[in-house]
């Protein structure tokens, strides 16, 4: 089986969240910027992937399209996803070892698997180990609003639909605390400031996960490698981390200092599918549970959900809580209900896109 075709795709759909958009990223947050690879074998079997690429699109398609596709395109399907992931790695060290370069590499790895799985005739997770569940409970990941009325409202919203887990982006502790107010004691809180503060602001703040009884902190502190700081902070309160982290290497790392008590992998910037299991392999050695990272939607979100499928422990699934304008899969993608979603069973990730939305959101 060769590798007949490969196109990288563009996509910007926009959203709603109810919110100012401010806050996260360098500019107003409104929209999510997708690179989707598409892989098609002579054999006519098509495998979709996912690339991180909010806010840096145009970087990651292009090396999606200069440093990855000549080195796949007519490659033998010989080798298993796996050592085409540590090839490609190898190959383009010096490039960039990880950002970026490791935002594309995961997009072809995840449709690699993709297509992996559609020759065994198999979903994704058969492929990946003994499935644990085929339904997996949700947790509604606001956006960061700064605005104590505005979080109360969509966290009243969220238990509404059935939510019984919420994680907020808010760094205010008096919108932290309205939080608590709003949810109720019975629900999950974890609480991500993406890196806002410093070692004794994070340490200052401990009282207040303490006092609303948050389930972790995420990446409280700038660098989010600064794995000396968290295995300080994560010996006094439960720490999440992971979603800027690339390879099994740097969460080995990570695991060994003692920084993190949840280990939360992106499949679409780690390294792909393969990295993935690395890190959940490593994770379950130190008896840590994984706490996928996953606020996107398309062939990343499917594949986090295969992924959810074989995890140990009990994971919860990141589900962005935005609307979006279009929705990329054909057929629909599997939303929350209740606080909890289907696992798709169908040969491979079980995402193609609706060819409508295709076209209207496509940019390149």
């Amino acid at each position: 089986m060769k590798i007949k075709a490969i196109d990288v795709i563009e996509l910007v759909i926009p959203f709603d969240d109810g919110g100012r958009g401010m806050g996260i990223t360098p500019g107003r947050w409104d929209s999510v910027d997708s690179v989707l690879i598409r892989i098609e074998t002579d054999t006519g079997l098509v495998g979709w992937g996912d690339c991180f690429s909010y806010v840096c699109r145009t970087a990651t398609a292009a090396a999606a399209r200069d440093m990855i596709r000549p080195m796949l395109l007519g490659r033998e399907l010989d080798a298993t996803p796996e050592k085409l992931n540590h090839e490609l790695q190898k190959r383009l060290h010096i490039f960039g070892r990880y950002g970026v370069t490791l935002f594309a590499i995961s997009g072809f790895d995840i449709a690699l698997w993709d297509i992996a799985a559609q020759r065994a005739g198999q979903p994704l997770h058969a492929l990946l180990g003994q499935a644990r569940r085929d339904q997996v409970e949700a947790y509604a990941s606001l956006v960061r609003y700064a605005d104590a009325e505005l979080v109360q409202h969509f966290c009243r919203q969220a238990v509404q639909q059935g939510y019984r887990n919420i994680k907020l982006h808010e760094i205010d502790p008096e919108v932290i605390r309205a939080a608590r107010r709003a949810s109720g004691p019975e629900v999950g809180i974890s609480v991500d400031v993406n890196c806002a503060w410093d070692a004794e602001q994070a340490r200052e703040r401990l009282a207040v996960m303490r006092e609303i009884d948050a389930a972790w902190l995420e990446e409280p502190v700038f660098p989010p490698e600064d794995f000396e700081t968290l295995a300080a902070l994560n010996a006094e309160f439960a720490l999440g981390a992971g979603e800027n982290a690339c390879t099994r290497h740097e969460f080995r790392k990570m695991m060994q200092a003692g920084a993190v008590r949840y280990p939360q992998p992106s499949v679409i910037k780690v390294g792909g599918v393969s990295e993935f299991m690395a890190v959940a392999q490593e994770a379950q050695g130190h008896g840590l549970t994984v706490m996928p990272h996953s606020p996107y939607f398309g062939p990343g979100y499917f594949a986090t959900l295969h992924l959810a499928a074989v995890l140990h422990g009990a994971p919860l699934f990141e589900h962005l809580y935005v609307t979006l304008e279009g929705d990329l899969a054909q057929g629909g993608t599997p939303l929350p209900v209740d606080g909890r979603v289907t696992i798709p069973q169908t040969p491979g990730l079980g995402f193609i896109p609706d060819p409508a939305i295709l076209q209207r959101y496509r940019i390149a």
